[in-house]
C-alpha cells in the first residue's frame, strides 16, 4: 500500500492485485460534472485488457490534468482498445429531483449496465454502489492512482464536454462551450443577466440564490416573476463534496 501512495501516475497495482485474487474483468469507474451548475453528471466504466502494456498507458492521467487535445486522443485510444466501455448520463432535471450524490451513483450504475461485458469487480473513485451486487472497492484519489479509473475519467470528461459544446449552440449566451457549466465568473455573470437555462441545476445554491434575488426584485418592482423562478426553490442540495 505504501508503494501505491507514493506512485506518481495512475498504474495497474489495484487491478493486478484483484486479478491475482481471481477477478478477470475489472471495471474502473469515475464521474465528471458533479460540481457543475449546469448540464448532466456523466459517469463511465472502463475494463482494460490484461495482460497488456499498451504504449499509451503511460500517457493516461486524471482527466483534469490533461489538455483537451490529449483527452481527445486518449478518448479514441481507450474507446478502441479497451475490453469494454460504458457511459451513463443523468440530466440536470433528475439531479434536481434526487440530489447530486444519488444522481452520481445512478450515472455510475448506468455506466456499468451499458458495459458490453459484465465485470467481476468494480473499482470506483471515492464512492461505492450499495445497490450493485458486483464486488467493489471505493478508492480515495482513484482517478490519480488507478489506470482504469483514470481512463474512465477521460471517457466521461470528453463525453460531457462535447455535450456542453452542443448545449452552447442550443442555449447561446451562457458560454457553456468554455466553462462547461462550472461556476466561473463568466458563467455567474451570464446567469445574472439571462437567468437560468433549461439545463441549469435549480437546486444548487448559486443558481437558487440568483433565482431568489430575481424573484424578489420582480416582486418589489411589481413586475411578473418569470416562470422558471418559481421552480424547485424548496429543496436544497447538498452536503457532499463536488468533483
Amino acid at each position: 500500500m505504501k508503494r501505491r501512495a507514493l506512485s506518481q501516475f495512475p498504474n495497474l497495482d489495484h487491478e493486478n492485485e484483484l486479478k491475482s485474487q481471481g477477478y478477470e474483468l475489472i471495471a474502473g469507474i469515475d464521474e465528471v460534472g458533479r460540481g457543475a451548475l449546469a448540464g448532466p453528471v456523466v459517469a463511465s466504466a472502463v475494463i482494460l485488457p490484461h495482460p497488456a502494456s499498451l504504449p499509451w498507458f503511460g500517457l493516461v492521467r486524471d482527466s483534469k490534468e490533461l489538455t483537451s487535445k490529449k483527452r481527445d486522443s486518449l478518448f479514441d485510444l481507450i474507446s478502441k482498445e479497451a475490453v469494454a466501455v460504458g457511459t451513463g448520463i443523468v440530466p440536470s432535471q433528475v439531479i434536481d429531483s434526487i440530489n447530486i450524490l444519488k444522481a452520481t451513483k445512478l450515472a455510475m450504475m448506468q455506466a456499468v449496465e451499458k458495459l458490453p461485458k459484465q465485470p467481476n469487480f468494480l473499482i470506483i473513485d471515492r464512492v461505492t454502489l450499495s445497490q450493485c451486487p458486483i464486488p467493489q472497492r471505493g478508492i480515495t484519489r482513484g482517478d490519480k492512482l488507478c489506470l482504469s479509473i483514470a481512463c474512465a475519467s477521460i471517457i466521461a470528461k470528453v463525453t460531457r464536454d462535447r455535450m456542453m459544446e452542443k448545449f452552447d449552440q442550443i442555449y447561446p449566451g451562457y458560454g457553456f462551450a468554455r466553462h462547461k457549466g462550472y461556476g466561473t465568473g463568466e458563467h455567474m455573470s451570464c446567469l445574472q443577466k439571462l437567468g437560468p437555462s433549461p439545463i441549469h441545476r435549480l437546486y444548487f445554491a448559486p443558481v437558487r440564490n440568483i433565482i431568489t434575488s430575481q424573484s424578489s426584485g420582480s416582486l418589489a418592482s411589481g413586475q411578473p416573476v418569470p416562470t422558471t423562478s418559481l421552480f424547485n426553490l424548496t429543496c436544497v442540495d447538498t452536503d457532499e463534496p463536488t468533483h
